[in-house]
């Protein structure tokens, strides 16, 4: 299997994410600036809530993907209040034709001073665990 891993963030958390389920993929952890060049069976995309929605960036992201290059998108990402944006990323995938994978990864995430120095380490370490999971 052919794996990817963009994220988007704004605090550096979903980075910090995307660099520890890169890792175990063995693989870049990339920004959604970058395109998808080659195709992959899964694309690993790490977001979170901006104003309890995806940022416009993300949603721009995924609507530009080619279905042809992109088997399933695996959402990933951390949130200081609200929970997953699974249901977000499926929409616009939907719409761009690509599948969602049913698993997801989601912790908490910092936000001015609220959940404290998270993602940690046990975070990130259940990140890279779930990215294993995918290996074939």
């Amino acid at each position: 299997m052919k794996y990817a891993v963009r994220y988007y963030t704004k605090t550096g958390n979903t980075r910090r994410l995307a660099e520890a389920v890169a890792e175990a993929l063995g693989v870049p952890a990339l920004p959604i600036s970058e395109p998808i060049a080659e195709p992959v069976d899964l694309l690993f995309l790490g977001n979170s809530y901006y104003a309890f929605s995806i940022d416009p960036e993300v949603r721009r992201f995924v609507q530009s993907l080619d279905k042809n290059k992109v088997g399933r998108i695996v959402n990933f990402g951390s949130a200081a209040m609200l929970n997953s944006t699974y249901k977000k990323v499926q929409a616009e995938a939907e719409k761009a034709g690509i599948p969602m994978e049913k698993r997801e990864f989601h912790c908490r995430g910092e936000f001015k001073g609220v959940h404290k120095g998270r993602p940690d380490a046990e975070d990130l370490r259940a990140a890279a665990d779930f990215a294993r999971s995918f290996l074939d």
